[in-house]
This record gives structure tokens, sequence and C-alpha cells, in this order.
């Protein structure tokens, strides 16, 4: 087996790898969690979520009582319908600074927001195989893979160029 060379950072990229070299991981987290902006943007993140949750359980709700859809197949359609909403307002209104090409942009939200559906789908069906109510368990699963979704999100598809 052949070692292949380390690739080297780009003039672009040096910033980011000299704050990522000098700082721990729990010193980039203090530094922030210090910051006002990112307290903000998290509640702005949260009510654009929000506003996703409640499409998602509308949605949800009416596949299943409308349909004969398998609760996982409601599941994904109303993941869809939520995903371009929630895609949409963060762009326009939580990450408004951090536009970038709205295909590579909306590309990297939406393979952030498959991972977590594949968490939640995991958590539904766990969820449900324990009796829960298919609703109330969605309703759940929802609220548990956020933090996923947000830092997914923060740290890669809305990241700050510096």
């Amino acid at each position: 087996m052949v070692a292949q060379p380390e690739r080297i950072a780009t003039h672009d990229e040096m910033p980011i790898v000299a704050a990522i070299v000098a700082r721990p991981a729990h010193g980039r987290l203090r530094m922030g969690v210090r910051k006002r902006k990112n307290w903000y943007q998290l509640a702005q993140f949260s009510l654009v979520g929000g506003s996703g949750y409640v499409v998602n359980l509308a949605v949800y709700a009416s596949l299943l009582r409308l349909t004969e859809l398998h609760y996982l197949l409601a599941a994904v359609g109303s993941f869809l319908v939520a995903v371009t909403n929630n895609y949409l307002w963060n762009r326009l209104w939580t990450f408004r600074d951090a536009k970038a090409h709205i295909g590579f942009q909306g590309l990297k939200f939406f393979t952030v927001a498959v991972v977590a559906l594949g968490a939640n789908l995991v958590l539904l069906r766990l969820f449900v195989s324990l009796g829960l109510d298919k609703v109330i368990a969605q309703a759940v699963a929802i609220i548990l893979v956020t933090p996923l979704n947000f830092i997914g999100n923060k740290l890669w598809s809305f990241r700050a160029r510096v």
C-alpha cells in the first residue's frame, strides 16, 4: 500500500485551520457559547424549526388519516414538506449572512436533514414498537433529533465564511 501525501490547506482555509489548531474543542465551544449572535441564531433556528415541526406533524397526521400510507412513509412525506419550509426560512432569515450558492448550500442542508431523518425514523419506529401513538411518537422523535440538525446546519450548511 502506498502512503498518500497529506492534503495541504489552501490559502483561503488557513484562518480556519489556524483557529482550529490554536484552540482546543472545549475552548471553541466556550467561545461559541459566549457569543450573543449564536444564541440569537439558535432562537431563530428554533422558531423556524417550530414552524417546520407544525408543518411536519400536520402533514404527517393528514397522510396517516387521509391515505393508507405506512407510518414510516408518511414520515418521509411530511419530512420533504417540512425540510423545504425549513431550508427557505433558514436561508432567508436565520443564516442570511452565510449565503452561498443556493444549490450547494441546499444540498448540504438536505444532507444534514437526511441524516436527521434517519435518526428520526429509528426513534419513530422504536417509540411505535413500544406502543406510543404514531403522531406522539413522531412529535417526540422530531424534538430529539433537533440538536443534531442545528449543529449540522450551523457548522456545515450555513457555516459563515471566514
